[in-house]
């Protein structure tokens, strides 16, 4: 079942729950955090609508600088105006930044330790017709090997837009990577959302967990629907939201993969590098369990629909369903 406690959408499982962009969230959620902080500033690398930004640079134009098709200087532009004391949000596509910017974001930004937010929009292959080129599938291992950088993938639009306050209040540089597609809304103005802590989303009526499924960004509806499905044959399953990647909530991970004994990690993004090394890193060395990674494997992404893509690359419920039964037989 949902858990209660979250204050979840009680219309989640409904045939005509409502979807919205996770950058949508994103986009309020500036527009918030500037209303709220004068120091607020935001860059952008010519993809103001695209990544949501339009609604901060039409509220505050003096806050707002368009840099153009130029992504090196979009980070490093954003680190001097935060030296100077100003809290910056940066976006383009997350396949230009951090794709194509990584070590100027690592120089000016991580290694300066600068109060700098880098936002990847169209991460994925959710992505959909622009193909393989535009797919970002490599962001997340690029971003949290990065010292001092804070990763952030929400799962639905409400979640992008707390994220986003919380980050306009944070001290550290962050990466917080968007979905270009229409998603689910799994959680509410209620729901609670903190940097560094994740949250169970499902969980068992009675008695401990089965498996453990550990799930960010889009795909964590794939997962709910999953457990779900999974709950309705008489299996016990709890289904995680890493929203933060890094850092890793490990407590929490720990007491997950204690109680059901394996674990199964699900993402839109390469297995090597992910969230799936990031939890098989830290159980190898804290309480080894068997893990199935529910990702892109070792390939690039293509054109299609999202519809098609999440099932051809192994990303759906049917694919999380059928990775939780395996893991469950080498338990």
């Amino acid at each position: 079942m949902l858990n209660p406690k979250l204050k979840l959408n009680p219309k989640l499982f409904n045939p005509d729950v409502v979807e919205l962009p996770i950058r949508k969230g994103f986009g309020e959620g500036l527009l918030k955090a500037g209303e709220l902080d004068t120091n607020v500033v935001a860059l952008c690398a010519d993809l103001t609508e695209s990544t949501q930004m339009h609604l901060f640079a039409n509220k505050f134009p003096e806050r707002f600088v368009e840099m153009g098709v130029a992504e090196q200087n979009l980070v490093t532009v954003a680190s001097g105006m935060s030296a100077m004391g100003k809290i910056h949000f940066c976006s383009s596509y997350a396949m230009f930044s951090p794709g194509r910017n990584w070590e100027q974001i690592r120089t000016t930004i991580a290694y300066n330790d600068r109060k700098v937010v880098i936002v990847g929009s169209h991460a994925g292959v959710s992505v959909g017709p622009d193909g393989g080129t535009h797919q970002a599938l490599e962001d997340i291992a690029l971003m949290r090997v990065m010292p001092n950088m804070e990763v952030i993938s929400p799962c639905d639009s409400l979640e992008a837009k707390r994220a986003t306050l919380e980050l306009a209040k944070s001290k550290k540089p962050a990466y917080l990577r968007l979905a270009r597609e229409k998603t689910p809304i799994i959680t509410t103005e209620e729901t609670p959302f903190e940097i560094g802590k994740s949250e169970i989303y499902f969980l068992p009526d009675i008695g401990l967990a089965e498996v453990g499924i550990i799930a960010t960004g889009g795909l964590m509806y794939q997962a709910l629907l999953a457990a779900k499905e999974l709950e309705n044959d008489g299996m016990k399953v709890k289904v995680m939201n890493l929203a933060t990647i890094k850092p890793l909530d490990q407590n929490a991970i720990l007491k997950l993969a204690q109680e059901a004994k394996c674990i199964v990690t699900v993402e839109e993004h390469q297995m090597h590098g992910g969230v799936g090394s990031a939890v098989a890193e830290f159980l190898a060395e804290k309480f080894p369990v068997p893990i199935e990674f529910v990702a892109v494997r070792d390939v690039f992404g293509q054109s299609g629909t999202p519809e098609e893509l999440i099932k051809h690359y192994g990303l759906d419920k049917k694919a999380i369903v059928e990775a939780v039964k395996r893991v469950v037989r080498r338990k």
